[in-house]
């Protein structure tokens, strides 16, 4: 046990401050094949039950989340472990089985000083319907974004004052005019379009504007 114990000791550094101790009984109990990977930014980590050539449970988990996102997202993955443990193959992946399994492991954890206020409040309200990703919740994403690290100039479409310049990752240029209900109406400088974006997308501010526009 004491092995197993300081295989995982690792993982401190990535969670909040005194978290560690709740999260390792899960280690304990199971068999589990956690690995640390470069960001990918389509997933935050991912399952993978046991099978014949790899007979354990496999979580990876993308290293460069911050510690709220880095224990959310070790969480998420640990709840398709229990589903898998209890239904195997016959619970959909975000079912109402796993829905269950998430609060049940993520409750704990809560009201214990392991998140920001802002983020634990998010989080309650996230419960109610646990979601695929924390980034399909645009009050949980924008809780977690404040504590991320990023390059200077960079921040969300819905952080950004309206009529004010940004450049999106292949280069555009687009001018914010209207906050929608769900979307936020921006125009593309170089050929006047509207375009619709969604409030937690990332993009450069431009403070000057652009001289074609």
């Amino acid at each position: 046990m004491k092995k197993q114990e300081k295989s995982i000791s690792f993982l401190e550094q990535f969670l909040p401050e005194g978290a560690f101790e709740q999260v390792a009984p899960f280690f304990k109990s199971h068999t589990i094949h956690l690995a640390l990977t470069n960001e990918r930014k389509s997933v935050l980590g991912d399952y993978r039950h046991p099978v014949p050539d790899a007979p354990f449970h496999r979580i990876s988990i993308n290293a460069n989340l911050n510690p709220y996102s880095f224990l959310i997202t070790l969480l998420h993955e640990l709840a398709h472990l229990f589903t898998y443990v209890h239904f195997q193959h016959k619970a959909p992946p975000h079912g109402n089985e796993w829905k269950t399994q998430f609060r049940h492991i993520l409750i704990p954890f809560l009201g214990k000083r392991f998140f920001p206020s802002d983020v634990e409040k998010a989080l309650f309200n996230y419960l109610h319907n646990p979601a695929a990703s924390t980034c399909t919740d645009a009050e949980l994403f924008k809780a977690l974004y404040r504590y991320d690290e990023h390059k200077p100039g960079f921040r969300l479409v819905d952080d950004i004052g309206i009529n004010q310049y940004f450049e999106t990752e292949d280069g555009d240029i687009y001018q914010k005019l209207e906050k929608l209900r769900t979307r936020t109406k921006c125009r593309n400088i170089s050929n006047g379009k509207m375009y619709l974006f969604q409030g937690i997308m990332e993009v450069k501010l431009t403070r000057r504007k652009p001289e074609f526009a």
